[in-house]
């Protein structure tokens, strides 16, 4: 984008999407997808299907199918995380050679507490109960475990990170927003939070756009990215789009689908450009940002 009465150039600004192939794409996701496209000079497509219980190879054409019909294109070719858990792994043993995380050999059921799916736990409600034990390189070849981040020592080194919004306000995280977040588990190679800040840095994006729902991950994130050396890009964290009622759109709640708008023929690229404009179709509000 060139400034031409400076003669130089702006800095290229790059959004990204990045649904789960878990069911398919609703209301919500479209405005996150339209918005994202706007803001970005470059937009890229990332399908986050790292969780096999539940991603489905159907749903990623679903999710093609329904950014065509809107009318939105991204750049290069979409970014499959499954087909990137070297690059987690690799990530992951840069935290392991620095002491930074620790083997959780906690179930499932000992840790549901502080699960927040689909999109997993910031840790800050795990308890530390494997955190401190000695290293059993033998109980770890045959016993199932995740890697938590250690955020005491991480903190230690790193504070407490800040990160900025794409109007320029600032935040600093408080002690109590980060905890020991799960970072890798047998089942899935890679959290949300560490799988998002490698392929962000990789694919150059510079503004995350994503929805209110998803603020709380940020500081771990921001955390991570210390850690890691990892550039800093901007968020814009918008306004979630809710039914009338206020319930939130859900895919387990059978959401209203953009494939059932498509096929009431509703016209998808007007409906992205009135999403763009902040425009609803009747019946839906945006929360509070």
């Amino acid at each position: 984008m060139a400034n031409v009465a400076a003669g130089t150039h702006l800095p290229v600004t790059t959004t990204r999407f990045a649904p789960s192939p878990s069911g398919r794409l609703h209301l919500g996701h479209a405005y996150s997808a339209a918005i994202g496209r706007r803001a970005g000079d470059r937009f890229r497509l990332r399908i986050e299907d790292l969780d096999p219980g539940r991603c489905r190879p159907e749903f990623i054409d679903g999710i093609l199918e329904d950014l065509a019909w809107l009318g939105i294109r991204w750049d290069g070719e979409p970014l499959i995380q499954s087909q990137r858990t070297h690059l987690y792994a690799d990530a992951l043993d840069q935290l392991r050679e620095r002491g930074l995380v620790y083997p959780c050999f906690c179930t499932r059921a000992d840790i549901a507490a502080s699960l927040t799916a689909p999109h997993g736990d910031a840790g800050a409600a795990y308890p530390g109960t494997c955190r401190g034990l000695p290293d059993d390189p033998e109980r770890r070849s045959t016993t199932a475990h995740s890697w938590r981040l250690d955020s005491a020592k991480a903190l230690a080194i790193i504070g407490l990170p800040t990160w900025t919004e794409h109007d320029g306000t600032q935040f600093e995280a408080k002690a109590g927003d980060i905890g020991d977040a799960i970072l890798a588990r047998k089942d899935a190679p890679s959290s949300y939070h560490l799988a998002c800040i490698v392929d962000d840095a990789n694919s150059g994006v510079t503004e995350v756009v994503r929805g209110a729902d998803l603020r709380p991950s940020t500081p771990v994130q921001r955390l991570l990215q210390l850690l890691l050396g990892l550039p800093e890009p901007t968020y814009r964290h918008h306004a979630l789009v809710l039914h009338g009622d206020g319930r939130r759109l859900a895919k387990r709640d059978l959401a209203p689908t953009l494939a059932a708008m498509r096929d009431g023929e509703v016209d998808g690229r007007a409906l992205a450009a009135d999403l763009v404009n902040g425009k609803l179709p009747l019946g839906f509000i945006f929360s509070a940002d």
